[in-house]
């Protein structure tokens, strides 16, 4: 049986994209001040499972676009999307609850220099 010519190169760019180190921080910019997350402080919390959150509740990739809108976090709550989901901050969840802990992400960032 011979082996399709592209099996090799899709073996080895799924292997390329698995190798790659995700970012230890990210930061959002927010009205309300920038959220700098430790995204290494989650996967280890994780247990290295990236199945948590990706791609379920969070794009996996640099550029897709997050899309916040206006009251993300109570819509994300009752949906049980986002932060919210996994039962990670929620009333009851593994981490702190987001209502009434703002400060706990916002303002954590730097606001970002103008060109």
């Amino acid at each position: 049986m011979r082996i399709p010519a592209a099996v090799p190169v899709v073996a080895f760019l799924a292997a390329s994209l698995l190798a790659q180190k995700p970012p230890d921080k990210l930061v959002f910019e927010a009205k309300n001040g920038n959220v700098a997350f430790s995204h290494a402080d989650h996967v280890k919390r994780a247990k290295n499972d990236c199945k948590t959150c990706h791609p379920t509740l969070w794009p996996q990739s640099k550029t897709a676009p997050l899309n916040f809108k206006a009251a993300m976090h109570k819509t994300a709550e009752a949906k049980k999307t986002s932060c919210a989901a996994a039962a990670c901050h929620v009333e009851g969840g593994q981490a702190f609850v987001i209502k009434g802990n703002c400060k706990k992400c916002h303002g954590t960032a730097p606001a970002k220099k103008a060109d």
